[in-house]
């Protein structure tokens, strides 16, 4: 089949990408506001008790109800991935010189590759995002205010230096930690994405398989 050519008039990839740039575990967005993303791990809550599962919705309730800041909660669901560890099964088999278990070691490179296909596992993460908005670091007196409203100043462009960026980053931190602890008390252990770990997850969400 051959690949269809795109439209001249066609915009370009990038524009739907809002990340500006990514360093010190921070996205940078395009508008100059900063976000971090935390990985949290999932607790089995069909598994719970009619009074557990009361009382982790109570505390959970009361989490978000402690923040002054919004936060995006995201579910990634992906297939499950086992062609790596059948290749490590099948140079087992290869390997192996006792004829019964190399047969039961097909047998069961075949139950899994089956099993997978059937059942449609996916493979879910949990991430948190968090958000600073350069505005929120901002203090305007009274009068500042009343001066921008009457002669309708556009807000001067933020000119994103490295000061600003370590101060605004420290309170984006001071964030992290409060959702990092919030999670703890429900028994959901979150960890804060590395550089390397935010550029693999904006790359898998840009270029998602069909």
């Amino acid at each position: 089949m051959a690949n269809q050519k795109l439209p001249k008039n066609a915009p370009a990839v990038q524009k739907f990408v809002e990340v500006k740039e990514i360093k010190e575990g921070v996205a940078t967005m395009k508008d100059n506001s900063l976000k971090a993303i935390c990985i949290c791990s999932s607790i089995n809550f069909e598994l719970l008790s009619t009074n557990e599962q009361e009382a982790i919705i109570g505390r959970f309730q009361e989490f978000l109800n402690s923040l002054d800041f919004s936060i995006q909660i995201i579910i990634a669901s992906r297939h499950f991935e086992v062609d790596a560890y059948l290749d490590q099964i099948r140079k087992l088999e290869k390997r192996q010189t006792n004829e019964l278990l190399r047969v039961q070691t097909s047998e069961y490179i075949n139950f899994v590759k089956n099993f997978v296909e059937f059942a449609n596992i996916m493979n879910k993460s949990f991430y948190i995002v968090i958000p600073f908005k350069i505005i929120e670091a901002r203090e305007e007196s009274f009068v500042d205010k009343i001066k921008n409203i009457i002669t309708a100043q556009k807000p001067k462009k933020e000119t994103f230096e490295l000061e600003k960026f370590n101060q605004y980053k420290s309170q984006l931190d001071q964030r992290v930690n409060l959702i990092i602890q919030g999670l703890q008390g429900l028994g959901v252990k979150a960890m804060p994405l590395n550089d390397e770990q935010l550029i693999q997850l904006f790359y898998e969400f840009y270029n998602v398989e069909k």
